[in-house]
């Protein structure tokens, strides 16, 4: 978010923020909490969740750094929308509201960058709203794995997620995930060890998913 601004408003937004951190399983944020405070990832891996009142979760997102956690609530100051736990340990940078508009009002540039997060997001909850109409589930299984790789160049991507909130974030139960990581592994897609998931042919699941190779 921060990354177009000058050497000079980093330095008061690091200056402006509380270090955090966080263990992997603990809460940063439920939904529906007060939302007070941007979180700037500076280690590790938040999982972003909404839970439906049958206690039912549906994993929205993975955010790993730079990325923060919410824009959304600092603009509006309305409750937080979804949940936030950390998957892997965590460092981060937690920005206040009042810090955040204080910020603002010195350096305007600043709601520049917010804005270009929120159009992101709002970019993402679009295409994945569409791809629960116009995908399969084993097809938004292989796009949700092709985000969680995110822009690795690696022959070979480890994904620290297992498969119940893999199923969480592609729309389906688990066992019709299992099956179509079953189907993708026997294609050499993939491969499984414990709860992690070892993706060996991103390009393919690209295709899967209807994505550019």
């Amino acid at each position: 978010m921060f990354a177009g601004l000058s050497p000079e408003a980093r330095q008061r937004v690091i200056a402006a923020a509380v270090p955090r951190t966080y263990r992997k399983g603990q809460v940063l944020f439920h939904q529906d909490d007060p939302g007070d405070s941007l979180v700037v990832l500076r280690r590790g891996a938040v999982a972003v969740y909404l839970i439906a009142p049958t206690n039912e979760r549906a994993l929205l997102s993975v955010v790993r750094p730079p990325d923060v956690l919410g824009e959304v609530s600092l603009l509006d100051g309305s409750p937080r929308s979804a949940s936030a736990e950390a998957i892997e340990d965590c460092a981060a940078l937690a920005l206040s509201r009042a810090a955040f508009l204080d910020l603002v009002h010195s350096h305007p540039v600043i709601l520049d960058a917010v804005m270009r997060a929120l159009g992101g997001l709002i970019r993402r909850l679009t295409e994945q709203n569409a791809d629960h109409v116009f995908l399969d589930l084993p097809g938004r299984v292989a796009k949700a794995l092709v985000r969680l790789a995110g822009d690795s160049q690696a022959a070979m991507v480890t994904i620290e997620l297992n498969q119940s909130q893999l199923a969480e974030m592609a729309g389906g139960s688990r066992q019709s995930v299992n099956q179509a990581i079953g189907s993708f592994s026997a294609r050499g897609w993939l491969r499984t060890e414990g709860r992690r998931i070892i993706v060996t042919d991103l390009p393919a699941l690209r295709r899967r998913a209807g994505m550019t190779a």
